[in-house]
């Protein structure tokens, strides 16, 4: 068992509020740069497939580095790791501020991406560690979603509000207090704890990931103007990769992806629902804020104002959906989810919702039910399951699903719009380039109701608990004084 100090109630919740915070900047930083997308494509005279890549360089080396940020921290100690990722963020935060021209914002949107890949996989790890008692875990994982919500709420707003009244560099500076902030309290308040058997790098394992992830994005977003020429050989690539990975990782005793995890029907149903969920997050935010400012001529605050709705529900549900998935489990969070999400998207694509303010404001509500739901039953059933021991890198898993999941979306649905509007009548041909987007975020909806509904019965629930007995070795189970 690990060697975690028992905290007082007092203390749990302080632990709580500065992993919080790191969720904060980080989902703070996507919402608020997509409101700033237009400005930027004015300032550094970006293309679509430009404005792609601010978002998808930064999820996706996010996406790469989180399994191993997860298993070093379980591995050296989750303070330490969790304050670097700090250190490193705040950095690239700031060098992002200065970039002069797209390239270098891409490059530093990299940088920041590795200190975020070290902040909340770990943090979730710190909650699990810290909060023992189920239902009060699950209360914490639904505050942890509530922040996510907030920085909905707030990104839009907060970032329209800088972009209007000082540029687009600003949206970068917010997150220097924020860090340094939550680093000055992890340092005084936060414990350090490990697993008690130290977990070996898995580097040709974490290389096949990066190739995997990366040449899947470029090929992607690359599409509607590169050729298949250049497109195909990095498709072939991704496979390539993902059959080595595969491969290699079922013959190490200590892979950076234990493929046993995927046995449990939860646990793969939550990873499915993980992508989906963010996949149609990334594709809604990328399209609301092009349509709103660049067809609907609205500025960067107004844009703002008008995806409030989405960004409230949010944060109203999660905390609800928290205290569902404590008190019933995660089966009612996770198909009001999928019905809210499925509805939003079909209200776009046969109604052209965007196109009236009552419909645009109704679908902008429905997801924002949906997404609100969605995030608890996702960490609560991914964690919930596994040793403590394991927690950080299912963790992880699950933190990697969202990650690959909305550099998917934007990677998709940029490609989708980008194919069909035409340069010379953007305004009039964005909506119906639109429609295909949105009948994919549909999908996406669907996915995550139909997963959710057959991965959270007694059937799902037994192969989660083979699972776990398999994953817990010997020696854990007999220092734990676990009784079979």
């Amino acid at each position: 068992m690990e060697h975690m100090p028992e905290l007082s109630h007092r203390r749990r919740l302080l632990v709580l509020a500065i992993c919080c915070m790191s969720l904060l900047i980080v989902s703070l930083d996507n919402t608020v740069l997509n409101v700033a997308l237009p400005a930027m494509e004015r300032d550094l005279d970006a293309s679509v497939s430009g404005l792609q890549w601010t978002i998808d360089a930064y999820t996706l080396v996010l996406a790469s580095l989180l399994m191993l940020a997860g298993s070093t921290a379980d591995r050296i100690g989750r303070k330490r790791v969790f304050m670097a990722g700090l250190v490193v963020f705040t950095i690239g935060s700031v060098l992002c501020s200065l970039a002069p021209d797209l390239n270098w914002l891409v490059a530093f949107r990299m940088v920041q991406a590795v200190g975020g890949s070290m902040l909340n996989p770990v943090a979730m790890s710190i909650i699990t560690n810290t909060f023992t008692d189920p239902r009060e875990r699950a209360r914490a994982i639904g505050v942890w979603g509530a922040v996510v919500g907030i920085s909905m709420a707030a990104g839009p707003l907060v970032g329209g509000l800088l972009v209007e009244s000082v540029g687009w560099r600003s949206i970068f500076w917010i997150n220097l207090p924020v860090g340094l902030a939550a680093l000055l309290l992890t340092l005084r308040f936060v414990p350090e704890s490990r697993a008690p058997k130290a977990r070996r790098p898995d580097p040709v394992g974490q290389l096949l990931v990066i190739v995997l992830f990366g040449s899947l994005t470029y090929a992607i977003i690359e599409a509607p103007h590169a050729g298949a020429g250049t497109v195909l050989p990095f498709g072939a690539v991704a496979l390539a990769a993902l059959l080595g990975l595969l491969w290699y990782e079922r013959r190490r005793t200590e892979p950076l992806i234990d493929l046993r995890f995927f046995r449990s029907a939860p646990f793969s149903g939550a990873t499915v629902i993980a992508v989906s969920a963010f996949a149609a997050l990334g594709g809604f935010l990328f399209m609301s804020t092009l349509y709103l400012q660049n067809v609907r001529g609205l500025n960067a605050l107004e844009a703002g104002l008008w995806m409030l709705p989405m960004a409230f529900m949010t944060f109203a549900c999660a905390p609800l959906s928290g205290r569902l998935v404590g008190s019933r489990g995660p089966r009612l969070p996770l198909l009001v989810a999928g019905c809210a999400m499925t509805m939003s998207g079909l209200l776009f694509a046969v109604f052209e919702a965007e196109t009236r303010n009552a419909t645009l404001f109704i679908g902008y509500v429905l997801f924002g039910i949906g997404f609100g739901f969605v995030n608890a039953p996702i960490t609560n059933t991914a964690v919930s399951g596994m040793p403590r021991a394991q927690s950080g890198v299912a963790a992880a898993v699950a933190s990697t699903s969202r990650q690959l999941g909305q550099t998917l979306g934007v990677a998709v649905i940029g490609a989708v719009l980008a194919a069909g509007v035409s340069s010379s009548s953007y305004a009039d041909s964005f909506v119906s380039a639109a429609r295909p987007g949105w009948w994919i975020l549909t999908g996406c909806g669907l996915a995550v109701l139909a997963v959710g509904a057959l991965t959270t019965g007694p059937w799902a629930r037994r192969t989660a608990e083979r699972t776990a007995e398999r994953l817990e070795s010997p020696e854990i189970r007999k220092a734990a004084g676990v009784r079979r």
